[in-house]
């Protein structure tokens, strides 16, 4: 089974793929009609990097976008933010890692503390308490050992976008595509409210 996304109202849709040819098929959205189109004859890398292509340009440094992580720089987190189509680039505190956040914007933080601890974590709240202006520029993932993926409670206290456990890091690009997907429909809806 697959998850892909309508490209005009951004329904989630599940589609197992064994049951299409190995061509490419297209079928409307069942809730908006739009035209859709699946190849399943295409490597299945080039989903993962659609995310990637979400992100803004202004990230892109010829070589790719960039990932922060702050904190903890494990080869596991490195590795992760790879697959995800991102380069990584690592500040040992939260303090280095918002003056570097303030002139780069990168498009994904991740943050890896040393010890787990309730919310806040002391060590960065630095990065969390960035204006919400800035903050929505950036997608930021905490990374923890004792956290459990994709909990929108963690994720609220702790003052992040998405919540993943270390446990859970091979799976990172899928995780972390979902989750993109979700937060760039919720904050194009309230930004058009606003506008």
């Amino acid at each position: 089974m697959i998850k892909i996304t309508c490209t005009s109202c951004s329904k989630p849709l599940t589609i197992d793929e064994t049951k299409l040819p190995m061509k490419e098929v297209s079928f409307p959205c069942p809730s908006c009609k739009t035209k859709l189109s699946f190849d399943r004859s295409k490597p299945a890398e080039d989903e993962g990097a659609s995310v990637a292509a979400l992100m803004d340009d202004d990230d892109d440094v010829g070589f790719g976008k960039r990932a922060l992580i702050i904190g903890v720089d494990k080869p596991e987190i490195r590795q992760a933010v790879k697959a995800a189509g991102y380069s990584p680039v690592h500040k040992a505190t939260a303090v280095e890692g918002r003056d570097y956040y303030s002139q780069e914007i990168p498009g994904l933080v991740i943050l890896s503390p040393s010890a787990p601890s309730p919310p806040p974590i002391d060590e960065m709240v630095p990065m969390t308490s960035i204006m919400p202006g800035d903050r929505r520029r950036g997608f930021f993932v905490l990374v923890g050992d004792n956290l459990r993926t994709l909990d929108g409670n963690a994720a609220f206290l702790y003052q992040v976008n998405l919540v993943v456990a270390s446990k859970d890091l091979g799976s990172f690009p899928k995780v972390f595509d979902d989750a993109y997907r979700y937060h760039t429909k919720l904050y194009n809806a309230m930004n058009d409210v606003l506008t």
